[in-house]
């Protein structure tokens, strides 16, 4: 599964979310260990047929299922299904039908009367007739996955404008049983046959091969789909709807792509890396893709990211994009696609035994996104990919205190966080890093043939890596996999001249016992590299290295890959020699970030800073952009002709938007010919927003007149530049729109207004619309407290209020923000 939680909060600032609400009390629930469902019964095959009432929004089910007793034998029963009716449960014997005591009345439990005692491996079938009413029932879900009532009737009654009719299901953790009853445990697998009666216009989709399709009745046809290899219960998919399917192939096999029809024209171009992605993951792993089909679908409204249902990926609509906003997406968009393929292994093929174990899923996932970057993109690329996700790790000082494999968990669902995702993609680059390309590939191909179609942990990972290494790697796997945190370390250097040896030493300050850390220093002499590789076992060590003369540079973690916070006390000098010959991504980034704290006052780290601008890479050029301090006088002197320059060449979309925004620092009436023209001119919507945007600083009265032209723009870099210019030049006749741009956007997209609802806070005097924005940030700030959003929009409120001093309306409005930040802080 895809999270994109940390996307959308990641639109705050840093500052932001470095704030943290107050510790909770201890939560009883994270007292409980939690153990590996026990194994009374296996699943061997699960047949559903299942037809659809969409007025009631009601799923009739039949479903035959076939188990067999683990160890012992047995003469009962116990399935999980989640708030349904349950009008018949038999035993089969051939075709006949025994009828079966069951206990029911829990509504989450069927609790089954055998009526004998089965040996253990005797397989038998459980015929069940039931109703799911997945909309009745009350169930929460979590930040990652919003809601959990597993099936979901998408406008149903088509009384939404614009928006299909869908139903589409979504598994993870342990909501399939809200749609047909099982044992909803990640180390349970079985086959399936899932046939579908729906309306003849809609398409279906589900695991496996399509293995029939006939008529129905009037107007009605029923699919049959079957997946003839096992895979777990909240792998089990079914999506129906006017889709569009592009159909394309890999080694003989269908890959197909399913669509609106508005977007079915840009199939290939929003999944056509896919046979690509198979190729590189079937022959990187040494396993290839192992299931009969792959094919992904996009749907409305979903409840997370994307979801990796055997064989059939389920995507969130953000993935579908017309050719004209296809010119600026990002390769994080396009690494979901990369993030739930990789799952196809690591997660379907071998699946975590238990949620505790969750990083054997999404850890390898995360991982793969850079790993595709890499090899599609170049190094750069990659790098830039993992770096981000390391930093979004970073900031979450709450996060630093999970363990990666966790027994203790006050609810199964808070195991998708940053430290499943991010921080253990980070610790798997590190053992690729240690290990080498060609051990720890082959240490991921012994895991999953070792596992094959099973189950797998984290300790089994361990083993694979260090039979295929020959190196013991508990102390590896101690450290990241079941301790918390990450290293807190300084550096400083000593050049003995008598002596002719440099001197590095690495001190730990993160409080606790230090971490063993094997990393590589660079010493640049006469514009070579000499590498000394080391093992740091204590808290503070010193290394040493003999040189014919002193180093222009000492790189330490020369490859870049240690999941660490670090303070470098070189000079910029060395700094400076870093950008220009230290290969890697991060390398260069650390050197422009270390010239961005000094710009103002060394003329050295001003000239590293305006060398990024022309980076061969956009995302650093994108980094001296935004950190160019253009308020400064002399640092805005200096820059604004490189900058200017850089704008009037750059092809890279992002990067010239960034290059616009920076330009606007300076408010600068010449740039208003460049600002009009990349509006009018320019085919991306990124860019053209960044333009609208940037030209309201040069002549705002003109920015305001450009925007009330694009309201009815259905582009949402455009409305955003909009909102964005009438927060800040616009008044009361403009509220209403960025109120209703506010309410339209669903869930986490609220994020890309929530600054432009801030900022017009404060010049609204109609005491109603004043009341109506305060509650509309109250809520979300409620809603995302857990990510640090109440501090932020507290902020917000409160600077509102002083903007208003002197108003008539300040009394009326300050008891309202009074009232929100009140609620805002006494919210759990």
């Amino acid at each position: 599964m895809n999270k994109v939680l940390t996307v959308a909060v990641c639109l705050l600032s840093t500052a932001a979310l470095a704030q943290q609400a107050p510790s909770a009390p201890a939560n009883p629930a994270l007292q409980l260990y939690r153990a590996s469902a026990t194994k009374t019964n296996d699943l061997v095959h699960t047949k559903l047929d299942v037809r659809f009432d969409y007025a009631k929004r009601y799923l009739y089910g039949r479903e035959w299922v076939t188990l067999k007793p683990h160890a012992y034998a047995t003469d009962s029963l116990r399935l999980d299904a989640k708030g349904m009716d349950i009008t018949k449960v038999a035993l089969m014997n051939g075709e006949q039908m025994t009828p079966l005591t069951y206990d029911y009345t829990d509504k989450a439990n069927l609790r089954i009367n055998l009526g004998k005692a089965v040996a253990p491996g005797t397989s038998y079938t459980v015929y069940i007739e039931y109703t799911a009413k997945p909309d009745e029932l009350k169930v929460e879900g979590s930040a990652a996955i919003s809601d959990a009532k597993g099936l979901y009737f998408i406008n149903p009654d088509s009384t939404e404008k614009g928006k299909p009719v869908q139903i589409w299901t979504q598994g993870e953790t342990e909501a399939s049983s809200a749609w047909f009853p099982t044992i909803d445990r990640p180390n349970q697998k079985t086959t399936s046959e899932i046939s579908m009666t729906v309306p003849s216009k809609y398409v279906t989709l589900s695991n496996g091969r399509l293995d029939s399709s006939k008529p129905a009745g009037a107007g009605l046809r029923t699919d049959t789909w079957k997946m003839e290899l096992p895979h777990a219960p909240y792998l089990f998919m079914m999506a129906v709807g006017d889709f569009k399917i592009y159909k394309d192939t890999w080694r003989g096999k269908e890959v197909s792509y399913y669509l609106e029809p508005k977007y079915a024209p840009f199939a290939k171009q929003i999944f056509g890396n896919t046979p690509d992605m198979l190729e590189f993951f079937s022959t990187r792993l040494g396993v290839e893709y192992p299931w009969n089909k792959y094919a992904q679908v996009v749907v409305r409204d979903y409840v997370s990211g994307a979801m990796e249902n055997t064989s059939a990926t389920l995507h969130g609509e953000f993935v579908q994009m017309t050719d004209k906003q296809l010119v600026d997406r990002e390769y994080q968009n396009e690494s979901v696609i990369a993030h739930e393929l990789f799952h196809q292994w690591f997660g379907d093929y071998v699946t975590a035994e238990s949620w505790s174990n969750l990083t054997v899923n999404e850890s390898m996932a995360d991982f793969s996104e850079g790993l595709y970057a890499e090899h599609k993109y170049g190094a750069d690329a990659g790098d830039s990919h993992n770096h981000r996700n390391l930093r979004n790790y970073l900031r979450s000082p709450a996060d630093a205190q999970k363990q990666l494999v966790r027994f203790h968990y006050a609810d199964k669902e808070d195991m998708f966080d940053l430290v499943s995702y991010q921080k253990g993609g980070a610790i798997l680059d590190m053992l690729r890093t240690y290990l080498g390309d060609d051990v720890f590939f082959a240490g991921l191909q012994k895991y999953l043939k070792d596992n094959a179609l099973g189950n797998g942990e984290a300790h089994q990972m361990r083993l694979a890596m260090e039979a295929v290494s020959g190196k013991d790697l508990n102390w590896f796997y101690n450290q990241w996999y079941y301790s918390t945190g990450h290293p807190l370390v300084s550096i400083d250097y000593s050049w003995d001249a008598a002596k002719k040896v440099q001197s590095v030493t690495v001190k730990q300050n993160q409080p606790g016992q230090p971490f063993q850390l094997p990393f590589a220093i660079d010493y640049w002499v006469n514009g070579k590299p000499r590498r000394q590789r080391v093992m740091m076992t204590e808290a503070s060590q010193t290394f040493t290295m003999p040189l014919a003369s002193k180093p222009d540079l000492v790189d330490v973690d020369a490859e870049k890959t240690l999941l660490w916070q670090q303070t470098d006390n070189k000079p910029m000098a060395e700094f400076a020699y870093q950008y220009a010959h230290a290969p890697l991504y991060v390398a260069r980034r650390e050197a422009l970030l270390a010239a961005d704290a000094k710009q103002a006052t060394d003329p050295a780290a001003l000239k590293l800073l305006l060398a990024g601008l022309s980076d061969k890479f956009n995302n650093l050029r994108m980094v001296a952009a935004e950190r160019l301090k253009l308020d400064d006088k002399a640092v805005a002197k200096a820059a604004a002709p490189a900058l200017r320059k850089q704008a009037a060449a750059e092809k890279n979309s992002q990067a010239l938007a960034m290059e616009l925004t920076a330009l606007a620092k300076l408010k600068d009436k010449r740039d208003e010919k460049l600002f009009t023209k990349q509006l009018a001119d320019n085919p991306s919507y990124v860019v053209q927003a960044a333009a609208l945007q940037a030209l309201a600083t040069a002549n705002p009265t003109l920015a305001l007149s450009k925007a009330q032209t694009l309201e009815g723009t259905d582009q949402a870099a455009l409305s955003q530049a909009v909102v964005g210019v009438y927060s800040k030049n616009g008044g009361q006749a403009q509220w209403s729109y960025v109120r209703d741009k506010f309410d339209a956007a669903g869930g986490q997209n609220k994020f890309s207004y929530f600054e432009g609802m801030g900022t017009m806070l404060g010049r609204l005097d109609d005491p109603k619309a004043f009341a109506e924005d305060v509650e509309r940030l109250k809520t979300l700030a409620i809603t995302y407290k857990r990510f640090g959003v109440d501090q932020p929009t507290i902020a917000m409120i409160q600077a509102a209020v002083k903007q208003q001093a002197g108003s008539t309306n300040l009394a009326a409005n300050q008891v309202v923000a009074d009232k929100a930040v009140a609620e805002i802080q006494a919210a759990k």
